[in-house]
């Protein structure tokens, strides 16, 4: 993945299932929640806004829950596992 390119633009530019990305980043919409299966120290955590819509997503909200569009690698050689849940919308 790519420095500066969201989980979500990458996800959806190399067509991954299950993330719909609806707001195109915005974090408006939810449709591209994911839960984050390593520690989220490497990402700023959520604001205001992200952690107001992870209230609303059509898959239950767990304490490792994330908007793949407000997760934005900093280092070219992130590694980053997250698992897509069943439904979006």
């Amino acid at each position: 993945m790519a420095v500066a390119t969201s989980l979500m633009r990458a996800a959806l530019g190399n067509q991954v299932r299950g993330i719909v990305g609806e707001c195109g980043g915005s974090a408006t919409c939810g449709t591209c929640h994911v839960y984050l299966d390593r520690s989220t120290e490497q990402f700023a955590p959520p604001t205001g806004d992200e952690d107001e819509m992870l209230e609303w997503t059509a898959a239950p909200r767990a304490a490792n829950s994330r908007l793949s569009c407000q997760l934005v690698p900093t280092q070219e050689s992130a590694e980053l596992v997250v698992r897509v849940p069943a439904e979006q919308v």
